[in-house]
């Protein structure tokens, strides 16, 4: 496995406090209050002031008044949680107006103070906020440093449920080494998955593949198991099979529902003993290794049907990995063609493109059926200036039923996903590519609940 990264420790400094309030004389008696208790306090008459400083990050917390000249407390809360839902945010109120607090905290405001307050109830309120503050940013390392030492993000990449899910169980599964099955549609990575199971169990043998469908019956046996001088015609010296070679790491088996059944049981045998026998002898060979197999069909249907052992699907069905069709995770389509077309434009020597709306509206209707596979070349001809190829396919089922408002949802959350990870969730970048100002972007993030701290500094798309 990869050398493990060191966490970036939360920096040991006096907590720090943006404070926004237009009332001057209270700004300034909350900002001596806050001082005297140890807080840093950076001190604004107005959101607006604040949003360019609260850009800047290295804040622990927000107090805000709920009204303010301009723009309210309440769009500050909701400009701030779009950049760092994690950021504590407690609102000043009056008593009389409640009912609009509790709004923010369903909103994501961490709490509110009702004027008039003791002002000692604000700087323990405060403590708790930051002690959350920094537990949060602790948390935030961890799983940073987890998904750089691993880089199973950059490898299997995808922000959609079922992709977490898979680098979840593909972590444990590798941690476990227990054999497996891949199932999938053609073209979803089925091999890219098993080299992962391989690459992130820390194993010192190889990857050792055997394309089933692509071995004659009549060498299979040798092929898979090895042989002897003289155990066949043409046998000329002793040569180990893939089971041997893959003695120390993993024999990825692909398409493994094209295995006779005959060899099948052979190999429940050696998966049963971890012992191999070459063809003309009957020494057993000890052997350590595990088998990833893949495969485009249900085994257990198979199975009922006489098409595959049972027992052998049971052997190796333990904890399966299903990978899901494009089609069905949609959320990946643009971050994926992002991630080929650079590949492309790095392999050409060329700028990488960028899509159009029309683009992105043509990858996001069509239905994959090559996965994706289909994907990285029509990002390869997309970089080229070359037609798509995808005229005349039929959109997808979903995408047929919408209306036209979730369609343009649809392809607008995909197109910034596109270009945060583009541009590493630079808020000027982005909106100079997309033509739209700052304030259009957090709306546009608050709307399809997105993050800038997911794309900052993140290459695992």
């Amino acid at each position: 496995m990869m050398a493990s990264t060191p966490l970036t420790p939360v920096p040991d400094r006096a907590p720090s406090v943006v404070l926004v309030e237009d009332d001057a004389d209270l700004n300034q008696s909350l900002v001596k209050t806050l001082e005297l208790a140890g807080f840093e306090v950076i001190p604004f008459a107005s959101a607006e002031a604040a949003l360019a400083r609260l850009e800047a990050g290295d804040v622990d917390a927000v107090l805000a008044d709920l009204y303010l000249d301009g723009m309210t407390g309440i769009e500050l809360l909701a400009h701030i949680h779009a950049r760092d839902a994690e950021l504590p945010f407690i609102v000043m109120t009056a008593q009389s107006d409640i009912a609009t607090a509790l709004r923010a905290i369903r909103e994501g405001a961490y709490d509110f103070i009702g004027k008039p307050f003791e002002r000692q109830y604000v700087t323990t309120l405060l403590r708790r906020a930051v002690a959350q503050r920094r537990l949060a940013l602790e948390n935030r390392a961890l799983r940073e440093c987890i998904a750089s030492t691993t880089g199973l993000s950059s490898i299997l990449r995808g922000v959609s449920p079922a992709m977490q899910k898979l680098r979840d169980l593909v972590l444990r599964l590798a941690a476990s080494r227990a054999d497996t099955v891949v199932l999938g549609e053609t073209g979803t990575g089925k091999e890219l998955v098993a080299r992962c199971v391989h690459e992130f169990s820390g194993v010192r043998g190889r990857l050792v593949v055997l394309n089933c469908p692509a071995i004659p019956d009549q060498v299979f046996e040798s092929e898979l198991f090895g042989h002897e001088p003289g155990a066949f015609t043409g046998a000329g010296k002793a040569r180990a099979g893939k089971v041997e070679q893959a003695d120390g790491g993993t024999l990825f088996l692909d398409e493994i529902d094209a295995m006779p059944l005959h060899l099948q049981a052979k190999l429940l045998r050696v998966l049963q003993d971890r012992t191999v026998s070459r063809l003309g002898s009957n020494d057993r060979i000890p052997v350590n290794f595990r088998v990833v197999a893949a495969t485009k069909v249900d085994l257990k249907a198979y199975s009922d049907a006489g098409k595959f052992r049972l027992d052998l699907y049971y052997r190796l069905n333990v904890l399966p990995l299903t990978i899901a069709p494009l089609r069905e995770r949609h959320e990946d389509i643009a971050t994926l063609f992002t991630h080929y077309v650079d590949d492309a434009a790095t392999r050409f020597g060329h700028e990488p493109r960028a899509p159009s709306v029309e683009v992105m509206q043509q990858l996001a209707a069509y239905r994959w059926p090559g996965n994706v596979r289909e994907l990285k070349g029509v990002a390869q001809r997309f970089q080229l200036g070359l037609p798509l190829g995808l005229e005349g396919a039929q959109p997808r089922e979903a995408l047929q039923r919408a209306s036209l408002e979730e369609l343009l949802a649809t392809v607008e959350r995909e197109m910034l996903d596109a270009a945060l990870r583009r541009h590493r969730g630079s808020v000027s970048a982005v909106c100079e590519e997309l033509g739209i100002t700052q304030a259009t972007l957090y709306r546009k993030l608050g709307t399809h609940s997105m993050k800038l701290g997911d794309f900052r500094g993140d290459s695992s798309v």
